[in-house]
This record gives structure tokens, C-alpha cells and sequence, in this order.
């Protein structure tokens, strides 16, 4: 008798063990009944049929997948390789589970193929300048086919794009020589406006009399004073053909 009701209370805990389920708050169950979808759980304790019932928990919370890196050829027939991550989440659990075997593996798959036709569609200097333009498009195709199996697609990102070894060396050559290009462009500015500036100076100084002659003798005063007894001569020669350009300026 004793081992009886010790034999019926391990068989009842046993089927009380088979039909519960807790569920966590970012979990969702399916239930399928016979063979059949028949309910949802939520978070919680909840009780299914043993041997009838039988439960799948999906995670809902947002799930990473990386995008292993691909080869592809852009739109200029350059080779890149490229790598991201992908954002997404389940929307709907049944249909993850209803729809679709592996939903993970064909979320990455969907990515992959995306990511290299997107590329393929695109020139090289687009490639490198719009990373964010390359997710947004990629999460476009990804989200397009995977609401079907009830995935939502939080975002995709970029992460490395490299090249061949070679192009790299010819686009640094390129660049260098762009900012060579725009270092001389500038000093020729200035030294055409150091000019101008000099030949107005001359032509102020040639028109008001006096001028010259005051700024060079202003020049020999800030020499300051020396410890030797030193006669600076300066030609008077020297402001005729100062004053002799100034004429020529004021003519022109």
C-alpha cells in the first residue's frame, strides 16, 4: 500500500513536472496540439496537456547576427570585401516557428545575398562614402521577405570595407596629391594678394608727399640705438624709383 501511493505521487509530480511551463517576460511559447498550432503563452506559469501539448519558446527580445564578409565586384568592377550586423527581432512567434525551419540562419542568409547585390549595384567611391545608405537598402530587401516568417528588422550596419592592396596605395597616392594640389593653390593666392598689397602700399606712399621719406627714416629710428657710431646712408636715388613705380601704378 505504502509503495503505492509513493508510486502514484511520483507519477503525479511527474505529470504535473510535463505540463507546466514558465515562461519568461521575453519569451513566448507556441503551443501545438496533436500536431496542430493551437495557442500562444505568455510570461508566466502555464499548464499544456502532456503527451497531447507539446511547447516551442521563442526569444523576443532583439537578437545580433554578424554578416560573415563577402566578396563582391561594384558596379566599376572593383573587388571589396564586406562585413556588418544585423538588428532584428521576432514580431510574431508563431510564424517564426509555423513558416520558416531555422529563422536566424535565414535572416543571415537573406542579409549575405542582399549586401552583394547591393554593392554590385554601386561604384566604388559610393561604396565607401554611404555606409549608411548600404544598411538602410540591405534592410529594405531583408525586411521585405522576412515578415513573412514574422521578423522584424531593427536596422543593419556596415562595418568593414577593404580593398586590394594596390588600389589602396594608388587612392592614398591620389589623395596626396589633392592636398599637394590644394597647399600650392592656396599659396599662390597669398602670394598674389601679398602683391597687391605691396603695390597699393607703393602707390599710397608715391602719391602723398613725404611718405617715403618718413617711413624710411621711422625704419632707422626702430633699428635702435647702438653702442657704435653708425651713419646710415640712404640715396635719395632710392625714393625717385620708388616714387617713379607709384607714377607707372597710377597709370595703369
Amino acid at each position: 500500500m505504502v509503495l503505492e501511493t509513493i508510486g502514484l505521487g511520483i507519477a503525479g509530480l511527474g505529470i504535473i513536472a510535463a505540463s507546466t511551463r514558465l515562461i519568461q517576460q521575453y519569451e513566448t511559447a507556441i503551443v501545438f496540439r496533436l500536431g496542430k498550432f493551437h495557442s500562444t503563452l505568455g510570461p508566466g506559469l502555464n499548464f499544456i496537456i502532456p503527451i497531447i501539448d507539446r511547447s516551442v519558446t521563442v526569444d523576443m527580445r532583439i537578437l545580433t547576427i554578424d554578416i560573415p564578409r563577402q566578396q563582391a565586384i561594384t558596379k566599376d568592377n572593383v573587388p571589396v570585401s564586406i562585413n556588418g550586423v544585423v538588428y532584428f527581432k521576432v514580431a510574431d512567434a508563431s510564424k517564426a516557428i509555423i513558416n520558416v525551419q531555422d529563422y536566424v540562419y535565414a535572416v543571415s542568409q537573406y542579409a549575405q545575398t542582399a549586401l552583394r547585390d547591393v554593392v554590385g549595384g554601386m561604384t566604388l567611391d559610393e561604396v565607401l562614402a554611404e555606409r549608411q545608405k548600404i544598411g538602410e537598402m540591405i534592410e529594405q530587401i531583408v525586411e521585405k521577405h522576412a515578415a513573412k516568417w514574422g521578423i522584424e528588422v531593427d536596422s543593419i550596419k556596415m562595418q568593414d570595407i577593404e580593398m586590394p592592396e594596390d588600389l589602396k596605395r594608388i587612392m592614398s597616392r591620389q589623395a596626396s596629391a589633392e592636398r599637394e594640389k590644394r597647399a600650392n593653390i592656396t599659396k599662390s593666392e597669398g602670394d598674389k594678394l601679398a602683391a597687391r598689397n605691396l603695390a597699393d602700399a607703393a602707390k599710397i606712399m608715391t602719391e602723398t608727399s613725404g611718405a617715403m621719406q618718413l617711413r624710411t627714416l621711422q625704419t632707422i629710428d626702430g633699428l635702435g640705438p647702438t653702442p657704435s657710431n653708425t651713419v646710415i646712408l640712404v640715396p635719395v636715388d632710392l625714393f625717385e624709383g620708388i616714387k617713379n613705380i607709384g607714377n607707372l601704378l597710377k597709370k595703369k
